[in-house]
């Protein structure tokens, strides 16, 4: 039977980063994901922001062009706000290459990936899978998803509060699109949420989320009836995909650790409860969980766990969480054309592109990469 220092469950982007990190510290980390691809099953559209293109070290040319302009549409679809950055605020990846980067990079770091198995469950270190024999961890990392089978065996916390997303990507000519962020403020197709278009220079990816309380049609319904529509698209030149699932939003948990294991990306709810971005936190808290595993199994120090606390994570974003329950109060189509008829002022307009085009993170855990943005601009983040 293998035994491995820590045993990462689930190869994206949280997990192979976590990975990497903890083996360049020397340790014996061991990667397992049931997917048998990494380009396949893949739940996000691929949006980095520019807190962390300018924070980490993300491969350029599997990145689309960058994207400055956000158009916010009311239900009616009619004058849109248009907010205009003076940097490249957001670029859209090609995951599945993204996904098999990161996958180089920890297997060159000294980690194993093995994909086609299925964690089943733990228990005192043992670890079953379905396809593989067992094997025996120091720790456990849980980077398995919104809904977390890890988390449950561990103890720890679970994610209670969920959108559900999903998407259309096609092909699309080189050069016929223009850079733009479209976002559609309107319950009837994304309740709790909104429509989105944007494209990577490649595809073009048109999505909805909301709450699936609040969707009687189902998202795939959904979903196809503002593809038909939607502002922004370009037309398809290739085959069309689908992706989607659930996205966390209620926040970090509380309960991130214990001497078994831990939580990071979406099985710890490191997405942002306003926007539903979670690849810039993946990152961040994915440094901070490596940061402290690695001194937890160098000292047998439990105190040392008490660094990755979710409740003292959650005071950093207490706006987002507010905001995202005004956010889902929003139901009825009057109700939209009356926020966006409200962020016409010059107000709404600094609050949208502070939420938008501000420059904290969430949550802000790495003091390297504070410092050195503190340096060259103000935390302006909500």
């Amino acid at each position: 039977m293998r035994t491995v220092d820590v045993l990462v469950v689930g190869a994206g982007l949280a997990g192979l980063h976590t990975a990497r990190l903890l083996a360049l510290r020397g340790l014996d980390v061991m990667v397992v994901d049931r997917r048998r691809s990494l380009s396949t099953g893949i739940r996000t559209t691929g949006i980095f922001v520019r807190r962390t293109l300018d924070d980490f070290d993300l491969p350029d040319h599997l990145l689309g062009p960058g994207v400055r302009d956000v158009l916010l549409y009311p239900p009616s679809r009619r004058a849109p706000i248009r907010l205009t950055s003076d940097r490249d605020e957001y670029r859209v990846a090609d995951m599945a290459a993204v996904y098999e980067h990161a996958r180089r990079a920890a297997e060159s770091a000294g980690a194993l990936v093995v994909l086609g198995i299925r964690y089943v469950d733990s228990s005192m270190g043992l670890v079953r899978f379905t396809g593989a024999e067992p094997v025996t961890a120091r720790f456990i990392v849980g980077a398995d998803g919104a809904r977390s089978r890890v988390a449950r065996d561990l103890g720890l916390d679970a994610n209670r509060s969920f959108l559900v997303g999903a998407e259309i990507l096609h092909s699309v000519a080189s050069g016929t699109t223009t850079p733009a962020f479209h976002c559609v403020l309107d319950p009837r197709i994304a309740p709790g949420y909104l429509g989105w278009v944007i494209d990577d220079g490649r595809d073009t990816h048109v999505g909805v989320a909301g709450y699936p309380d609040a969707m009687p049609t189902g998202v795939r319904h959904l979903l196809d009836a503002f593809a038909a529509d939607a502002p922004g698209r370009a037309t398809p030149t290739g085959p069309v995909g689908r992706r989607g699932g659930p996205i966390p939003v209620g926040g970090v948990l509380r309960r991130l650790a214990c001497p078994a294991g831990l939580l990071v990306g979406d099985a710890a709810g490191a997405v942002s409860p306003l926007t539903a971005g979670g690849l810039d936190p993946c990152l961040r808290m994915s440094e901070l969980a490596a940061a402290v595993t690695a001194v937890y199994l160098r000292t047998g120090d439990p105190r040392a766990l008490s660094r990755y606390d979710g409740s003292a994570l959650r005071t950093r974003f207490r706006g987002r969480l507010l905001l995202r329950r005004l956010f889902a109060g929003i139901r009825s189509p009057a109700a939209a054309e009356a926020v966006v008829s409200a962020l016409r002022s010059r107000a709404g307009r600094a609050l949208a592109a502070r939420i938008l085009f501000g420059d904290g993170s969430f949550p802000d855990v790495n003091p390297r990469l504070r410092h050195a943005r503190s340096a060259t601009s103000p935390d302006t983040s909500v």
